[in-house]
């Protein structure tokens, strides 16, 4: 294997651009031609290649984003479009793949090596850490510190208005930045996807604060959740309880930028070594993942068909810790 494509795909994760750099890097240290891939999938059907080197990834480990930019293509979830990423990669005598991404990255780049053969590995990058396998995704740890830094901050404000805040965080469908943000935040109560939330306890334990004085609350939200996005869940608190002066946060895409953090950088570090020495010793249709501080490969199969649970003893601890 004497040249390998590299590419970012789905949403952006601090870290991915760490990530990028291990991977040339340690493809050039071991004697590999790596071809930078832009724009995902999108890119890899038009041809939007470029020759990288050492130079090529300077100064990118602290920056946020992804310099190979990220894409979503409705025209490769198709075979057509397939086909014509795989002649593109033909072309410029591509050997294998590394793509930097989540589920859908690592779903399109199977499909690519069950119709074409084409070796791949996948890093997982993204900010939900929702992809069983591995204990942390790139990107995560970053997120989570992003959100915790705003909850700090809209606590502040709580406090001197006597309000009651639900913050909403990123995560899909997994609960997971929300309820590390949680803990680390002090919330009064965490709603994640994971667990259905009674709009009727929630208000009881507001209300038991309220008359132990207490004058302000947070409430983390994760989007996603069958309770509802944290605008409904407010309104539907207000309804049934006037005690609070109630407020509304979403920090959205704010969680996916930012200066990666050092887990993160170390994270996509190793990672990126790891899929570039994968390949080079015939392994293939896995992804990378970290358990217990050591890496490890995980087949398509034995990963993409059950979903990633959250800890129960971090459940456990939230609710001992939220009276």
């Amino acid at each position: 294997m004497n040249r390998i494509g590299v590419f970012t795909s789905g949403g952006d994760a601090p870290g991915m651009n760490a990530a990028i750099r291990a991977v040339v890097r340690a493809g050039i240290f071991y004697n590999k031609e790596i071809v930078g891939i832009y724009r995902g999938y999108e890119g890899m059907i038009e041809g939007d290649f470029e020759e990288m080197d050492v130079r090529s990834v300077a100064n990118i480990l602290q920056r946020g984003g992804t310099m190979l930019k990220s894409a979503r293509s409705k025209e490769f979830r198709t075979p057509e479009g397939r086909k014509k990423a795989f002649e593109q990669l033909k072309k410029h005598n591509i050997d294998g793949l590394i793509g930097i991404g989540g589920d859908g990255s690592f779903t399109g780049m199977h499909h690519l090596f069950l119709e074409h053969g084409l070796p791949y590995i996948c890093i997982p990058g993204t900010i939900d850490n929702d992809i069983p396998g591995t204990d942390y995704t790139i990107g995560y740890d970053t997120a989570t510190n992003t959100a915790v830094e705003a909850i700090d901050k809209i606590r502040d404000t709580a406090l001197s208005h006597n309000r009651l805040f639900f913050i909403e965080v990123m995560g899909r469908d997994s609960g997971y930045i929300a309820i590390s943000s949680g803990i680390a935040g002090g919330a009064v109560s965490i709603i994640i996807p994971e667990e259905e939330t009674s709009i009727d306890e929630l208000v009881e334990k507001l209300n038991r604060g309220g008359k132990k004085k207490k004058t302000s609350s947070l409430v983390i939200v994760a989007e996603g959740g069958k309770s509802g996005s944290a605008m409904e869940i407010a309104q539907k608190v207000k309804e049934k309880s006037s005690y609070f002066d109630t407020k509304v946060t979403i920090l959205g895409h704010l969680q996916r930028g930012g200066t990666p953090t050092y887990f993160d950088r170390v994270l996509a570090s190793k990672m990126g070594v790891a899929a570039i020495e994968g390949l080079d010793q015939g392994k293939t249709d896995v992804m990378v993942g970290i358990r217990h501080h050591d890496i490890i490969f995980n087949k398509f199969d034995d990963i993409m068909n059950q979903p990633k649970d959250i800890h129960k003893d971090d459940l456990r601890i939230a609710k001992i810790l939220s009276i």
